[in-house]
């Protein structure tokens, strides 16, 4: 904020006039994140991976969509967050080291972590805030989490754990913390990966170490509240908030257990065993009725009952080789009692019945284009009826997923995929879904596309 000085009747006015724009600013950003048409966090305004705005194309163009506006940005997995007209995206500009993908190995890079604010009509930079940060992560190419946007607050988890409060409006940092440092915990090998989740006043964190998987955080201050669980590893997964007996409870899956708490401080409410190969527990465990669904690699997933009574669950189905879905980079959507995931092994899109686990049927066509890869990926997003799919080609989909199959209605190109996996090339980054427009992003640049029936 402007400091005023006595003296200087000029300076002051225009200072005065400064501070007064700024905080108007602020309060229009933070009433915004209410909007139904904005995406202020990973998966949309409740996390649920539901876009509620209505007057969007049932088709795309025949010739496709030509963007409002495409910028440069550096890499990153992370993808946007768009509150009140503005887009927040993180990345890393890489100044030295070997940034080759290997699943076993830890690049060592310098380079900067930047904090990055768009006008989301027109793609121009309103403000920038950077940080020199060296990292030590496989698949090194940026940022994973997607900003948290809340109350003119925007909040950021880089790779190696930097945390960061800014203002929304002119990204002044409010407050900042090293996790890695704080905690005295070691990176996970594919950096810090789960997003901050606002809950109330506090804002909760995926860390680590003994003790402090879980961290609850004032999100005004960044002080401390509480800490609970240990694991040999932390894993990926988000936080998330369920409701079952009658009681909040904070849903955080790390390597070895899936554990439920209270939000408030950090007790556990239950654990129940469910460990993912290589500590990958990465989708946010999905809750439909009192079921409630995670899975990852190596074939390991369960549905669980969630109890009426109190917090409590139980294993009502475990996955095989010939049940389940099996999800990893996207975390998979339930409706009407049917699990629409992505399976890691060959990406391919599964539909399961939740109550036992059958497959009920599955394609590779919306992820990898007809040929099965490992670990291909599509981002889902529903809206009405329909679904929209982002892939690792860059492609967008609109689709119908039912019980019965999926039916592709129409797909266009939106970006290049500039990464790299096994060998081919992919974008593996969510999109974001706000003003009637999907933002997307790669390693070289952030777009936005209008989807509205008047473009």
């Amino acid at each position: 904020m402007t400091r005023l000085r006595c003296g200087d009747g000029r300076k002051s006015w225009w200072s005065a006039i400064s501070v007064i724009c700024v905080a108007v600013l602020a309060t229009v950003v933070s009433a915004a994140g209410a909007n139904a048409e904005d995406w202020p966090q990973w998966m949309g305004p409740q996390r649920d991976g539901v876009w509620r705005e209505t007057g969007i194309v049932e088709k795309f163009p025949a010739d496709g969509l030509k963007a409002k506006w495409r910028v440069k940005v550096a890499g990153g997995y992370s993808g946007p967050a768009v509150v009140g007209g503005r887009v927040f995206l993180t990345d890393y500009v890489r100044e030295s080291g070997d940034a080759t993908n290997s699943p076993s190995r830890r690049n060592k890079l310098t380079g900067t972590e930047r904090v990055l604010c768009f006008d989301a009509d027109t793609g121009k930079r309103l403000w920038a805030h950077e940080s020199a940060v060296d990292y030590e992560v496989s698949y090194p190419a940026g940022p994973r989490a997607v900003p948290t946007v809340h109350g003119g607050l925007v909040y950021t988890l880089g790779a190696m754990g930097q945390l960061t409060c800014m203002k929304a409006a002119n990204g002044d940092v409010v407050w900042s913390k090293d996790l890695q440092a704080e905690y005295k915990v070691e990176t996970p090998i594919w950096g810090f990966c789960g997003h901050p989740l606002v809950d109330g006043d506090r804002l909760i964190c995926l860390v680590g170490g003994e003790g402090s998987v879980a961290v609850a955080l004032n999100r005004h201050t960044g002080k401390e509240l509480w800490k609970a669980v240990s694991a040999r590893e932390p894993g990926y997964a988000p936080p998330t908030i369920i409701e079952a007996g009658g009681t909040r409870q904070l849903l955080i899956w790390d390597a070895d257990k899936l554990n439920s708490l209270n939000p408030e401080n950090g007790r556990v409410y239950w654990a129940q065993p469910l460990q993912p190969d290589y500590g990958m527990s990465i989708m946010a465990p999905q809750q439909h009725g009192d079921l409630l669904f995670a899975s990852g690699i190596g074939n390991v997933g369960a549905a669980f009952r969630l109890s009426e009574e109190r917090p409590a669950a139980e294993l009502v189905w475990k996955g095989n080789s010939t049940s389940g879905v099996y999800c990893a980079n996207s975390t998979p959507l339930i409706v009407d009692g049917v699990i629409y995931g992505v399976c890691c092994r060959r990406g391919q899109l599964r539909g399961v019945e939740l109550t036992t686990g059958k497959r009920l049927w599955e394609t590779i066509d919306p992820t990898s284009g007809g040929r099965g890869a490992g670990h291909a990926t599509a981002f889902l997003t529903r809206n009405g009826d329909r679904w929209f799919l982002f892939n690792e080609q860059g492609d967008l989909i609109i689709a119908r997923l039912t019980r019965d199959g999926y039916e592709e209605i129409s797909r266009t190109h939106l970006i290049d995929p500039t990464g790299e996996a096994f060998g081919r090339s992919v974008v593996w980054t969510a999109p974001a879904f706000a003003g009637k427009c999907v933002f997307v992003r790669n390693d070289r640049e952030l777009a936005c596309f209008a989807l509205s029936v008047k473009r």
